[in-house]
């Protein structure tokens, strides 16, 4: 059996030939720096130092010299090796730092010109007008109440002294919900809540009660199915009708305006005895004579109707077990939607409720 071939010549291993190895780093240096962008320079990584490069190759030969002549060849293939990833790794920085570099020219966007962009949403300004109504009597040391709008019978009607016969309990006025026979409805004002709070409370109350309300009314300019109101009640001892003049006063002047007051009509309500209309001086023409007759927003009357109020009837009181021998009360009921009305100058109730974000929009993200 013959041994190894000790007196084996590299020379003749063609891949691991001086000239063979230079050619091969002469052309991968050549490649790399021909790269033009980075996707070309990973081709030439590829051809050139990847596994299956003709320098590779050579590496992979030296393990079949003799141990004597493998230190040489090593060397040789090391180097020229070292010199092709120097060489990819200096022209990456600098394929990479051109590449930014065109970016920000080829991608610069300018501030200036006018873009058409996709327009900011609005608060609605029923939900910004309640909320300004609330921080009024907050701001009083009242309290903020508010109930379910699918309510008892009992509740909405009973509870209020409005009694079986009353003309708003007919269907021509009230949303009834189906069976009839579980005496639920849609509430046709927010005073349930006040009898709620009654009912789960014990004087001194002071509670403004924001909120939606239905009634079968017609859909127009100036009337709706779906309306909102701010009812408030004052339930303590000695309380007279003086004390919601000076309230409604306060209200009055805080959403419209400073001098602007209110004055009552007599009137009749079943929850409150007695009971009056509430009209406001007009915060456009202010009573004042010489503009008063012109005034289009009072037409001529230099006020304005604005709600009702009254004290509470005893009978709510007794029904919502406060004793009516120790405490008296006020109440309260205004539309928020013809507040708001006035207020802004809108002539369609309709705009509060087709869902328009131009209209929104207009009143910002405060009234």
């Amino acid at each position: 059996m013959s041994g190894p071939n000790s007196q084996y010549d590299p020379v003749e291993v063609t891949p691991l030939k001086p000239e063979e190895v230079e050619a091969a780093r002469d052309a991968a240096l050549a490649a790399i720096a021909g790269a033009g962008d980075l996707e070309e320079l990973k081709r030439v990584r590829l051809e050139h130092a990847g596994d299956r490069s003709p320098l590779a190759l050579a590496n992979r030969e030296i393990g079949a010299l003799p141990p004597q002549a493998r230190k040489e060849a090593g060397q040789r293939v090391g180097q020229a090796r070292g010199a092709v990833n120097q060489a990819l790794a200096a022209r990456q920085a600098v394929l990479e730092r051109e590449h930014e570099e065109r970016m920000l020219v080829e991608e610069t966007v300018d501030v200036t010109l006018p873009v058409a962009r996709s327009p900011r949403g609005a608060r609605h300004p029923l939900t910004t007008g309640a909320e300004m109504i609330a921080d009024i009597f907050v701001s009083m040391g009242w309290e903020v109440a508010e109930g379910p709008v699918v309510e008892a019978e009992w509740l909405n009607f009973d509870a209020l002294n409005l009694g079986p016969d009353h003309p708003a309990r007919t269907m021509q006025d009230t949303f009834w919900v189906e069976p009839a026979e579980d005496h639920i409805v849609l509430r046709t004002q927010t005073s349930p809540v006040q009898a709620r709070t009654m009912l789960t409370r014990k004087p001194p109350i002071y509670v403004v009660c924001p909120g939606r309300v239905f009634r079968t009314d017609e859909y127009d300019a100036t009337h709706s199915p779906m309306f909102h109101q701010v009812e408030g009640i004052v339930i303590d001892e000695g309380i007279t009708l003086a004390h919601l003049k000076g309230t409604l006063d306060h209200f009055a002047e805080a959403m419209f305006g400073e001098g602007i007051v209110t004055r009552f009509r007599p009137s009749y309500f079943p929850f409150t005895e007695p009971s009056a209309e509430v009209d406001m001086r007009c915060f456009v023409c202010r009573g004042a004579e010489g503009a008063v007759e012109s005034c289009r927003t009072c037409r001529g009357e230099g006020w304005i109707e604005w709600g009702g109020c009254g004290v509470v009837n005893p009978r709510v009181l007794v029904a919502c077990g406060v004793d009516p021998e120790r405490y008296t009360g006020f109440a309260f009921g205004m539309g928020i939607d013809r507040s708001l009305m006035f207020r802004t100058g809108a002539t369609d109730l309709r705009d509060f409720f087709e869902g328009d974000v131009r209209f929104s929009s207009s009143f910002g993200t405060e009234i």
